[in-house]
């Protein structure tokens, strides 16, 4: 078992003890996908670069734990193996943004 198995295996027993898959439907999973990645944002908001580097790990922590958790959980739903289609984002990414034309570069890759 991996441990984006392991993981996932974890949170939908969670889920299913307090009978919430219910609430779990697919467009509830994105949504609350997005609420907390905005969660997430709002840790940074009004902090200039310096500051945010030195924010609370502990808040970073929480928060991007519950955006992993719902994106586990939105892949478990839809039937998508995580480890696959991050790998796959990877190789597109890859031929979009080759590293001869996009290394140090933060053009969009239709801008190279």
């Amino acid at each position: 078992m991996t441990d984006i198995q392991e993981i996932t295996n974890e949170l939908v027993k969670f889920r299913n003890e307090r009978d919430w898959a219910q609430f779990h439907d697919t467009k509830n999973l994105a949504v609350a996908l997005s609420i907390e990645a905005s969660e997430l944002n709002e840790i940074f908001l009004w902090k200039d670069v310096k500051e945010s580097d030195s924010v609370d790990k502990e808040k970073i922590k929480e928060e991007l734990a519950d955006v992993f958790a719902y994106a586990f959980l939105l892949a478990e739903k839809q039937g998508l193996d995580v480890k696959q289609i991050v790998l796959e984002k990877i190789k597109r990414n890859g031929e979009k943004y080759p590293v001869d034309k996009a290394k140090g570069s933060a053009k969009k890759y239709n801008e190279l």
